[in-house]
């Protein structure tokens, strides 16, 4: 086989990679709290025919070497953590971390995930959970039945009121974690992030705290994607595709002209 073949094919199976983290981009350009993704290219092994500094003659060393690479490949899909946009809801049970920082939701299974989607609503118990699926928050809160108001303060201390009592009541407080890596958080859909090795231990503090971000109540953080920008690279990857097609088609006209000459 024609080594451009190869090349060509290893390109274009890394653009079609490419252009499936863009997309998933453009899909989630609503998502509240999500976090952009961008395709991490890496050049293949290197044939060495002629290595550099190998001598050509006696005394005489190749000042360049003769190296034909194999193509390229995506090796990583990185996340971008970067704060997203604040939309003012006004709906109580709305919170948004400006800063660093995750909710902590209590999975089905015991464990903990994490996210920055702060869309929260009550269950038949009083309890905030997460709206789209209804997993319970970490630590619990849970909102009295008479509760005439709620407050959640910038510090994530929550407090409502009741009717015959003028003071605010406390009935939780909303701790914050974070990690030395985010970027190496493993998403597992539905907003919602997994701890792993290369992540680090989460670290627990209480909003403004630690270099923790504040809570917001009331607002909500969009998605961090760019549409534009995405666009862009859209259009840089497809055209990247139409060269790595071209060259095969090239290779092709190539191969076909020798078959009908010799």
């Amino acid at each position: 086989m024609n080594p451009a073949l190869w090349i060509s094919k290893t390109g274009l199976d890394a653009q079609q990679r490419d252009i499936s983290v863009i997309s998933n981009n453009l899909a989630n350009a609503s998502t509240v709290g999500f976090k952009k993704s961008r395709a991490v290219f890496e050049d293949l092994l290197y044939q060495n025919i002629n290595q550099p500094g190998g001598q050509s003659a006696q005394d005489v060393e190749l000042p360049n070497g003769l190296m034909i690479g194999a193509g390229t490949k995506v090796v990583a899909t990185q996340k971008s953590h970067t704060q997203g946009n604040v939309q003012t809801t006004d709906n109580s049970l709305d919170v948004m971390i400006d800063g660093k920082g995750f909710f902590q939701i209590l999975m089905p299974d015991g464990t903990l995930s994490y996210t920055r989607n702060g869309q929260f609503s009550l269950n038949e118990e009083g309890e905030l959970v997460t709206s789209g699926n209804g997993y319970p928050l970490e630590p619990a809160i849970q909102i009295p039945e008479d509760a005439t108001s709620l407050s959640i303060s910038q510090e994530g201390e929550v407090t409502v009121r009741q009717p015959g009592n003028a003071d605010n009541v406390v009935v939780g407080q909303m701790n914050l974690a974070s990690f030395i890596n985010p970027a190496g958080l493993e998403p597992i859909g539905q907003n919602l992030y997994k701890e792993t090795a290369v992540s680090g231990a989460p670290l627990e503090a209480v909003p403004g705290v630690d270099g923790m971000g504040n809570t917001i109540q009331g607002a909500l953080e969009t998605s961090n994607v760019n549409v534009t920008e995405e666009l862009v690279n859209l259009i840089e990857a497809q055209r990247g595709y139409e060269m790595n097609s071209k060259v095969i088609s090239s290779v092709d006209q190539m191969l076909s002209y020798i078959n009908q000459q010799l």
